[in-house]
């Protein structure tokens, strides 16, 4: 099944693409996707309903983020040797883990919002895993068994922030905007194998990234085993999983997104995002 979730920002309903490419409403199903509709049982459900009897969107509907009310966005830097090699850091010899504020997650053709006074704004196109079941301490053989599914993620980052702004580099990750996902949640039985995906991304029509995840340091059943180590990974969880080579930081020299920019970028059964780059405009005091 494509789960996703239409309409306002705010106000999204829960839906699925059906066989044709229609967008079906899921409503009168379920209230939203979210970690109980991500359950193995509730997955099961949804897989029992009949996407022609559900009534259809229409065409031009906004997209938003396929899961609601993520608690925990856990991304994973340098996971791909060739990205680690032209941003000259050492290739890591365990997952580097850290976090985006949930806050920065949007729909997949949302406006990515260039903070004012940011003048290194990178892409990285990632796949996304989706949790479903509770997981804690498990081996790698296990890890598949947690997944719900598999969705896009631009892991959209302010390389200023990250790197020189001290501490941790979720400073430079989570800006509003920042952690645009979907365009829908893909579930795990429809992708045979998650190592063999191949994923791309342009910058006004010019390819910056390709690769293929078969090309990760640390694979899907590592990455999630290994976290788990750390912490309780629940239902609705996301972990975004590293992105290839082609970064505007690796150029000589670095290039980065301004406003006026068009990103697109997708990978194998998936689906594909676009967004255009506009600067944020400041806060005004009290707003």
């Amino acid at each position: 099944m494509k789960l996703l979730r239409f309409g306002p920002a705010g106000f999204e309903r829960p839906g699925l693409l059906d066989d044709d490419g229609f967008i079906r409403d899921l409503g009168s199903v379920v209230s939203d996707i979210q970690a109980s509709t991500l359950s193995r049982a509730g997955l099961d459900m949804l897989r029992s309903v009949v996407p022609s009897s559900l009534p259809r969107a229409d065409d031009s509907v906004r997209l938003g983020p396929p899961v609601a009310d993520v608690r925990h966005f856990i991304a994973v830097g340098l996971n791909y040797t060739d990205h680690a090699i032209e941003t000259d850091t050492p290739i890591p010899d365990q997952p580097v883990i850290f976090s985006k504020a949930p806050s920065c997650i949007v729909g997949p053709h949302d406006d990515v919002q260039m903070p004012p006074a940011c003048t290194t704004l990178d892409w990285e196109a990632e796949v996304a895993v989706v949790i479903g079941e509770h997981a804690f301490e498990l081996a790698e053989e296990e890890a598949l068994s947690a997944v719900a599914g598999y969705m896009i993620c631009h892991d959209v980052s302010d390389r200023d922030s990250q790197i020189h702004r001290g501490g941790q580099w979720i400073k430079g990750k989570s800006s509003p905007s920042f952690g645009p996902l979907g365009p829908w949640l893909v579930t795990a039985d429809e992708i045979l194998d998650p190592q063999t995906l191949n994923l791309w991304l342009t910058v006004n029509g010019v390819v910056r990234q390709s690769g293929s995840t078969a090309k990760m340091i640390f694979p899907f059943t590592h990455l999630i085993s290994y976290i788990s180590k750390f912490m309780a990974l629940e239902p609705g969880d996301v972990i975004t999983t590293g992105t290839p080579h082609g970064v505007g930081l690796g150029m000589k020299p670095p290039v980065f997104l301004k406003p006026g920019d068009v990103v697109e970028l997708g990978a194998d059964g998936l689906g594909r995002q676009r967004q255009n780059v506009v600067l944020r405009q400041p806060r005004t005091v009290g707003v």
